[in-house]
C-alpha cells in the first residue's frame, strides 16, 4: 500500500491518538459550556456536538449518553476538589476544620477551577437525572474519601454537615452572591467556618 493510500485510510478508520484526545478534550470543554448556558434538559448530544464541530456519534464514541456526559463534565470540573482527602489527611485531627475550610474555599476563589463548578453547579439544580449524577460523584469520589481519612464514629453523616456548611457558603459567596458574604474578605470566612467545621468533624 503506497504512503499516501494508508494515510487515506487512517483518516477514514479512527483518529490518531493525539487527535483523539485533542478531540475528546474539546467535547468536553465544549459539553461544559452547553450544559452552563442551557441547562441540562436543555442540552442535546446533538448541540453539543455542532457546537464542538464534530458529528454527534463521535461524543457517543467517547462518553455514551447524554448522562454519561454530564458525569465526565462534572468529574473534570471537580478534579481539583478531589485532592480534599489529602489536605484532611495531612496534619493532626484538630486542625482539619480549618485545612478543609481553606482548601474548599481555595478551589472556589481560583477564577481557572471556580468557573468549571459554577457550570456544573447552575446545570445540576433544575434536573433530576443531573442532580442524580452530581450526587453520585460526590459521594463516591469526594465525601466517602475524606470521611476515611477521620478516625471518629459517624465520619461519613459528620463530613455531609461539614460539606453542607462549605457548599451553602459557596453557593450562597459564588452562585447567589449575596452581600455582604460576597465580598468578604477570604481569611475572615476561614476564621468564622473553621470552627464550625472542625465541631462538625470531630465535635462531641
Amino acid at each position: 500500500m503506497s504512503d499516501e493510500a494508508h494515510a487515506a485510510t487512517r483518516r477514514r478508520g479512527r483518529p490518531r491518538r493525539t487527535e483523539s484526545a485533542d478531540t475528546r478534550d474539546r467535547i468536553l470543554t465544549t459539553a461544559r459550556e452547553e450544559f452552563s448556558e442551557r441547562g441540562y434538559e436543555k442540552t442535546s448530544v446533538r448541540g453539543i456536538a455542532k457546537a464542538a464541530g464534530v458529528d454527534p456519534a463521535l461524543v457517543h464514541h467517547y462518553f455514551g449518553t447524554k448522562e454519561q456526559v454530564f458525569e465526565a463534565a462534572v468529574e473534570v470540573a471537580f478534579a481539583p476538589a478531589l485532592e480534599a482527602p489529602g489536605a484532611v489527611a495531612d496534619g493532626p485531627l484538630d486542625g482539619v476544620g480549618e485545612r478543609l475550610t481553606r482548601f474548599v474555599l481555595g478551589v472556589w476563589e481560583n477564577p481557572a477551577t471556580r468557573a468549571p463548578l459554577l457550570a456544573v453547579f447552575r446545570s445540576a439544580v433544575n434536573n433530576e437525572t443531573a442532580v442524580t449524577v452530581f450526587r453520585r460523584l460526590i459521594a463516591a469520589q469526594l465525601l466517602r474519601r475524606v470521611a476515611a481519612q477521620l478516625n471518629v464514629p459517624d465520619a461519613e453523616l459528620r463530613v455531609e454537615l461539614a460539606a453542607a456548611q462549605l457548599v451553602g457558603c459557596a453557593m450562597l459567596r459564588y452562585v447567589i452572591k449575596v452581600e455582604p458574604l460576597a465580598s468578604a474578605d477570604p481569611e475572615e470566612l476561614v476564621a468564622r467556618l473553621a470552627p464550625v467545621v472542625q465541631g462538625h468533624l470531630t465535635g462531641p
